[in-house]
């Protein structure tokens, strides 16, 4: 296999497991809110606006590979993540109540799951905005050269 295949086959993984983590955590949002009937807070539904396209939008970059989704996908990754670590700030209460924008409905700082005790729904979200970011910046700059 040439370089120029290696190449290409390790571009396409890396998208690919940018869509897996997009599917997973679109399947893990579901899940919360329709099976264990977690109610959603406005900004998890900010979240959910730019996690959900990711999926379309990175699976059909997949098939031929397509360089120019990440001009694309990186800006919804990029306002997800913000949002996701806002509401991290915000759920963890260094950013105080009063300036929450979930006034009505469910409160953004409701704590409905914690993995190990800290790791809350907000934070999960970040993390897997973060990785996706990554993913696709390492993406970018690989198909730049």
């Amino acid at each position: 296999m040439s370089q120029a295949d290696q190449a290409a086959k390790l571009n396409w993984t890396l998208l690919f497991l940018c869509w897996l983590l997009v599917s997973v955590s679109m399947t893990i949002s579901i899940f919360f809110s329709s099976v264990l009937e977690y109610e959603p807070c406005v900004l998890c539904w900010y979240q959910r606006i730019c996690l959900f396209p990711l999926v379309l939008i990175l699976g059909v970059g997949l098939f031929p590979f397509d360089k120019s989704v990440v001009k694309f996908a990186l800006p919804l990754a990029i306002v997800g993540g913000l949002t996701a670590f806002y509401h991290s700030l915000l759920y963890a209460g260094i950013i105080p109540e009063s300036i929450q924008p979930c006034s009505k409905g469910v409160s953004c700082t409701e704590k409905y799951f914690e993995l190990f005790g800290f790791v809350s729904i907000p934070m999960l979200s970040f993390f897997a905005f973060s990785t996706i970011i990554v993913l696709l910046l390492v993406i970018k700059r690989r198909t730049s050269k």
